[in-house]
């Protein structure tokens, strides 16, 4: 039980610096171009299409392991620690915020609606 905490801390505070990142590449004191790489790490953090795909074993969590953070370090490596205090601490203070489980089952369901259209579709043949 030990492990399983001490991994969901690791993931809390991986997803707390992808986060970081994210508010980091939209502030306008960041450089342009360490923006735009923030935006690309933001992306692949939170995206769920990877380099390799999750489900081919190990592999495909060894990546997200290794990508995002090593894109986290050099992008906190290219700015200022004072800015990079900042973002961190508002990716804390918004990770503490409540997650609106009735929104995600509503994702959900028009995402499972969007699918069941788009299956009735082509099977009918109308493509």
């Amino acid at each position: 039980m030990a492990l399983y905490l001490k991994l969901r801390a690791i993931i809390h505070r991986l997803r707390v610096a992808a986060h970081a990142v994210w508010i980091g590449a939209r502030d306008p004191e960041v450089p342009i171009l360490v923006r735009l790489f923030g935006f690309a790490v933001a992306a692949y953090a939170f995206s769920p299409i990877d380099l390799i795909p999750d489900f081919i074993p190990i592999l495909g969590l060894i990546d997200d392991a290794i990508l995002v953070p090593l894109g986290v370090w050099l992008f906190v490596r290219m700015i200022p620690n004072t800015l990079h205090l900042r973002h961190r601490e508002a990716a804390a203070v918004a990770s503490q915020k409540p997650v609106s489980k009735t929104g995600a089952f509503f994702v959900v369901m028009i995402w499972l609606l969007a699918a069941i259209l788009a299956l009735n579709f082509f099977a009918m043949g109308w493509w």
